[in-house]
């Protein structure tokens, strides 16, 4: 859902798939996966085709044969499964064209998967299909549904499709398929019962939502009206992409809302020219530099954040390869690309960790004098003041290593797994987690969530939100999720999840991803990250 229809979404066949005498005409363009492989005819081959021959004509004699005998469409689970295959003419072909699937449980026992009954507890639910699936039910299939044709692919080491023979046995296939990935993801049966226990009777329209109402995004009203922008060549763009990201793998992404962004990578900062279409490279290359000072430079930063109207960069590096938590920070003052300051992350004189920081506000980078900011550790939300407990900046003069004072902020007793946050323009907070939860908390209070949206089976990895705090963008590996905070109160005011309880007027959100035959294209590795608005506004109010 939200992805253009690519090559895959083309029609299989026609509706005469599951008919008992099958034509060959509707089958020719797809071929079959083996002949796709063995293009030339052994003798063997043709031996076997001539059987097949004499079988098919049998069949058309219309012998009654038994249930258990005929291949028809007419048996339990029954689909047709086809591969996708690349080349110089990409195409789908019949893998299997009498196929069944099931759901079935699996344990694991001396390193092996076995298919047997027993404890839910113990093992996990994984999709057979014929003779060549056999999958563990997750996200990580990127199972994508085509109602108007019965048909959902998926990737495992592939790509496939299955056709259904009717709308009931497609929609009980789907049933069946969530069910199964909510008792993988959560350990509990999929009752209605266990449901509402996980997800809040106010979000039970999140279970599946492909199926969502889509009339607040049909909306043109609905956070203000966008211009037509220019379609640009796509191989300009990726010209300009590849010219920005030259010199290095990026690490960060620093969205600047002045002329430039910033790219950073293990040995300096990229700067890149905004645009209303995206961003340019300017050829401009800032390199790390001591230049004789006492702060070294910093060492693969993972997260960077502009501030003091965005002239300097707080730039945070993991303690330890693998690890996302940092102990301080380095600022660097981006004209002259020096480090001019080492900062440590201290409570009540105890060194601390973080995983992330974002400014109070969106918009504060902008601030010359700004000397507070936000952090983010697994179970710490918190405001860090640049300041003394006397209000004073401290400088390089009267501190070899100057300590970050914690200004406020909360450390929650359960395990509530942060990943990453966001604010909005007067400083509301979002936060996504590990569990996939994004919670919503007002600038009053970093206690208590006014909203917390349920996690829909995959971790949330970044997530952005609008000036306004009227959308919320959420990365996975596998998908962009994109929420609408907006509701309506019982006086007939509209409010965000951010200043009340959005109760149950709560619209599903919009999943953005990539097709499987795209997915499985760009590689397992290439997972989505990192995903923001612009910067770019309509008026200065609302971004595109």
């Amino acid at each position: 859902m939200g992805a253009s229809q690519s090559r895959e979404g083309l029609e299989l066949s026609d509706e005469s798939d599951y008919d008992e005498e099958e034509g060959s005409g509707s089958e020719d363009q797809y071929g079959d996966a083996n002949d796709e492989r063995t293009p030339n005819k052994t003798p063997d081959q043709a031996s076997r085709e001539t059987l097949d021959d004499v079988g098919a004509k049998l069949e058309a004699l219309k012998l009654k044969y038994s249930s258990a005998e005929r291949p028809s469409g007419s048996r339990k689970n029954a689909v047709k499964l086809y591969l996708h295959v690349n080349g110089n003419t990409p195409k789908w072909v019949i893998s299997e064209k009498f196929a069944t699937y099931e759901f079935v449980k699996r344990f694991k026992t001396g390193g092996e998967d076995e298919d047997e009954s027993g404890s839910r507890d113990e093992g996990f639910w994984a999709l057979k299909v014929g003779k060549k699936i056999s999958a563990r039910v997750s996200t990580d299939l990127q199972l994508k549904m085509f109602g108007e044709q019965r048909r959902v692919d998926f990737i495992d080491n592939a790509v496939w499709a299955l056709k259904f023979p009717t709308d009931e046995e497609y929609r009980g296939f789907l049933t069946k398929f969530q069910d199964c990935l909510f008792e993988n993801v959560y350990g509990l049966r999929a009752t209605d019962d266990n449901k509402i226990k996980v997800y809040g009777k106010d979000f039970m329209g999140w279970l599946k939502p492909e199926e969502a109402d889509d009339m607040i995004w049909d909306d043109p009203d609905v956070g203000g009206k966008s211009p037509a922008m220019p379609v640009r060549d796509s191989n300009e763009l990726l010209k300009e992409f590849e010219e920005a990201s030259s010199g290095g793998g990026i690490q960060s992404l620093s969205l600047g809302a002045l002329d430039n962004s910033f790219l950073v990578d293990s040995s300096g900062i990229q700067v890149v020219k905004n645009f209303s279409h995206g961003i340019h490279g300017k050829g401009v290359y800032v390199r790390f530099e001591d230049r004789g000072s006492r702060w070294d430079s910093p060492e693969k930063p993972k997260k960077a954040l502009l501030m003091r109207g965005e002239t300097n960069m707080m730039l945070m590096s993991p303690l330890k390869e693998g690890s996302p938590h940092s102990t301080g920070l380095n600022q660097l003052d981006i004209e002259t690309g020096k480090i001019v300051s080492e900062w440590k992350f201290e409570k009540d004189g105890t060194e601390i960790t973080m995983r992330d920081i974002t400014n109070d506000t969106k918009g504060s980078q902008l601030d010359p004098s700004e000397s507070t900011f936000l952090g983010l550790d697994d179970r710490r939300l918190c405001q860090w003041d640049m300041r003394d407990r006397k209000g004073m900046v401290q400088t390089l003069a009267n501190t070899s290593s100057p300590v970050l004072n914690w200004s406020q902020g909360h450390q929650f007793s359960k395990g509530t797994n942060f990943q990453c946050f966001a604010t909005t323009g007067d400083g509301s907070i979002v936060v996504g987690s590990l569990d996939g939860k994004i919670r919503l908390y007002s600038k009053t209070s970093m206690r208590q969530a006014k909203t917390a949206f349920p996690g829909l089976g995959s971790p949330i990895t970044n997530v952005d939100v609008t000036y306004d705090g009227k959308w919320i963008l959420g990365t996975t590996d596998t998908y962009l999720i994109l929420i609408c905070t907006m509701f309506t109160d019982k006086d007939g005011k509209t409010k965000t999840g951010f200043s009340g309880r959005m109760g149950n007027k709560i619209p599903a959100p919009r999943l953005l991803k990539l097709t499987p035959v795209d997915a499985h294209m760009a590689g397992h590795e290439n997972k989505f990250h990192g995903g923001h608005f612009s910067w770019v506004t309509e008026s200065g109010k609302q971004e595109r």
